[in-house]
């Protein structure tokens, strides 16, 4: 699936620029994200959550190995804050 052209004057969340770096989708890196019993993966919508700023991940140790493996990055260069900058008034 393309990726949609990234609106520059939008604020771009960290998370999101890896993702499509990556060259995936949401729906892409949630499908390589298993749930916390290991037995279907996460949901499209968790995904986009997190990049929204809604809420942040909250992981497993093989949730947050297989995210960095789908981002291909380590943990040290994941974003301590996944949602968009904050915006200043």
């Amino acid at each position: 699936m393309p990726q949609a052209p990234l609106n520059p004057e939008e604020p771009i969340s960290p998370l999101k620029r890896l993702r499509i770096q990556a060259g995936l989708t949401q729906s892409e890196l949630a499908r390589q994200i298993p749930d916390k019993t290991g037995t279907k993966p996460i949901s499209q919508r968790a995904v986009s959550a997190w990049e929204r700023g809604e809420y942040q991940p909250e992981l497993t140790i093989p949730q947050m190995k297989a995210f960095c493996r789908a981002l291909g990055v380590t943990l040290d260069a994941l974003p301590d804050d996944c949602g968009p900058p904050k915006r200043s008034s």
